[in-house]
């Protein structure tokens, strides 16, 4: 690999593009394009590990558009899926496709290049992805190059899991505020329901349907129906000077 980066500088530019906010396709896209810069190949791509085991194509440096998201691989497939499955780089340096582990995929031109090296992206000792970087002609791999690509991968798998973990979070969090917000409407129903319960002598089941089919009527929803009510009836409650009700003597 002609005009490589050090550890130092790779983990550098790797954490910028990491905390520069972007999505994970961004952030995809960005990667490749230092993996290219890194190791001065003619094609890269990169596939994310799914829950089910295999591995999707998520980005390319060539445009894949009909490829992104439906090339997959399982574990164990071709050298891609060898390599997810044993976590350890394949580096071939000329007639790629003549490997035993090679798998084709004639949509993909890059399996017709000479050299090919396969790295996992790994994090935690689990398996995020791999990339691939293709060179249209023979091109041999030291072992310094392919300790530095290692290197790369596990940068690029910290960054993804940190990635996808951000994001499962934020979900977590409105799933949160949904059912606190959904915990809260039940509490105002059902006190809504009381009030209407003692007022007009109703039994639950009554004061429910009056409540649910006002909304309906009114196209609004029962919170805002609820809150009305206990509204109504606090103001009531504190004209009458009912005890509790932050009347003052």
């Amino acid at each position: 690999m002609g005009q490589m980066r050090s550890q130092v500088d790779l983990l550098h530019q790797t954490s910028k593009i990491v905390s520069s906010g972007l999505t994970l396709d961004e952030m995809l896209r960005e990667l490749i394009q230092l993996a290219v810069q890194v190791t001065a190949c003619d094609a890269c791509l990169i596939y994310l590990a799914e829950p089910e085991g295999d591995v999707v194509l998520r980005a390319s440096q060539l445009p894949h558009t009909n490829e992104i998201g439906h090339v997959r691989i399982k574990l164990g497939e071709g050298v891609t899926g060898w390599v997810a499955e044993h976590k350890s780089a394949v580096a071939l340096a000329s007639k790629a496709a003549a490997d035993t582990r090679f798998k084709k995929f004639p949509a993909l031109i890059e399996d017709t290049y000479e050299a090919f090296l396969s790295v996992p992206l790994v994090s935690g000792g689990d398996v995020i992805g791999v990339i691939n970087v293709h060179h249209k002609q023979p091109r041999p791999h030291s072992p310094a190059e392919i300790s530095l690509m290692t290197f790369m991968g596990e940068q690029i798998g910290g960054a993804i899991a940190n990635s996808r973990l951000s994001k499962e979070n934020v979900r977590l969090q409105v799933e949160t505020q949904e059912m606190k917000r959904q915990l809260e409407t039940r509490k105002l129903v059902e006190r809504a329901k009381g009030i209407l319960q003692s007022k007009y002598k109703l039994s639950e089941e009554a004061a429910y349907l009056r409540l649910r089919n006002e909304s309906r009527r009114l196209r609004r929803p029962m919170r805002d129906l609820a809150e009305a009510i206990i509204l109504a009836e606090d103001v009531v409650s504190s004209s009458d000077g009912k005890p509790g009700a932050g009347v003052t003597s």
